[in-house]
């Protein structure tokens, strides 16, 4: 099993949201006290609790942050 899989089978799995001029991908992690998120190279690289999770995100210009444990993903297209 990748370990995209093994983020998006978790119990909050991540969404996607499409918008006219962007893309948007977000989780709830809830009680996670220790996660990091990043966008290198067209792909989202979220780390939990000393775990890595990777999945491709759409070409274009992306911001990624955790804000009270919900991370979010936003690519302009």
């Amino acid at each position: 099993m990748s370990n995209q899989q093994r983020f998006t089978e978790r119990e909050d799995p991540i969404r996607r949201y499409d918008y006219e001029d962007s893309v948007v991908f977000a989780a709830d992690l809830g009680g996670v006290r220790d996660a990091d998120v990043d966008v290198v190279d067209g792909t989202a690289i979220i780390v939990i609790d000393g775990q890595q999770y990777e999945f491709a995100v759409p070409d274009g210009d992306a911001q990624a942050f955790i804000k009270n444990g919900v991370v979010t993903i936003e690519v302009k297209q």
